[in-house]
């Protein structure tokens, strides 16, 4: 039986939202790029190098993940390296002037939905006293932070922790320490809810959080196999997280 929680550190992709598959190059990204760089690169070039970029990017960051302390690259750098690498200066320096908001632009799916659940999950958690917090690795937070505003969810969280805003990434436990510690809650009280054993189990058990929730998306059933990490406990979505809340405050109470 898992001890009730006082706060929940939860991840985005894959356990507030999720969306299907998107093309490495939106159609719309290599227009914008095409105009930005005033036509120096071919739009078939653009859209090449940003599947390529998005491939080495991911690669990237699975070698992050298996170091002792993986932190996030800048925007201009991700950019920089992954994509334009082989661009005219020209067009290099246009990029890394719009690095952020391209970013952002890269980031955003038009086609992100609310996970099953995960309303209630926060409506009773809020209800319950317990202080939340995002804890995600990604490109730009700041496209996650308007979705969840756009959402009307916002509002449920004290605190929001970004691989882009904050430095760390997880599994580096410091991304889960800064969350804990803004929500004023010992991190040995906290429930870290993520959707990878890799990444979100690994983090919650080096940063000591005490318990780790491993919620199932579609990247979970991708994700190689991790047999030295063990969640606490698995739920399909936001309703297996609601039962597992209430089970566990009706086991302390």
């Amino acid at each position: 039986m898992l001890r009730s929680p006082r706060a929940l550190l939860l991840d985005f992709g894959g356990v507030l939202a999720d969306a299907p598959p998107q093309p490495p190059a939106p159609p719309e990204l290599v227009r914008r790029l095409y105009r930005l760089v005033d036509g120096a690169v071919s739009e078939r070039q653009i859209a090449a190098d940003l599947t390529g970029g998005a491939r080495r990017y991911s690669a990237w960051r699975d070698d992050a993940g298996r170091t002792a302390d993986p932190v996030e690259l800048p925007h201009a750098r991700v950019w920089a390296e992954f994509v334009t690498a082989s661009w005219p200066r020209p067009a290099r320096d246009a990029v890394d002037r719009e690095a952020t908001p391209l970013s952002y632009a890269w980031t955003w799916r038009a086609d992100w939905a609310v996970r099953p659940g995960i309303p209630e999950a926060l409506a009773a958690a809020t209800g319950a006293g317990l202080p939340l917090a995002v804890v995600s690795n990604t490109l730009c937070g700041a496209a996650h932070r308007d979705f969840l505003a756009a959402e009307g969810l916002a509002g449920s969280f004290a605190a929001q922790f970004y691989s882009d805003e904050a430095g760390p990434r997880k599994p580096n436990p410091r991304l889960a320490l800064l969350a804990a510690e803004a929500v004023g809650v010992p991190i040995g009280d906290c429930w870290f809810v993520g959707d990878t054993l890799g990444r979100d189990v690994e983090c919650a058990r080096r940063a000591g959080a005490g318990a780790a929730i491993l919620m199932r998306s579609p990247r979970t059933d991708r994700e190689p196999p991790h047999p030295a990490v063990t969640p606490d406990a698995r739920v399909e979505d936001g309703h297996g997280l609601l039962d597992l809340l209430r089970l566990a405050r009706g086991s302390a109470g």
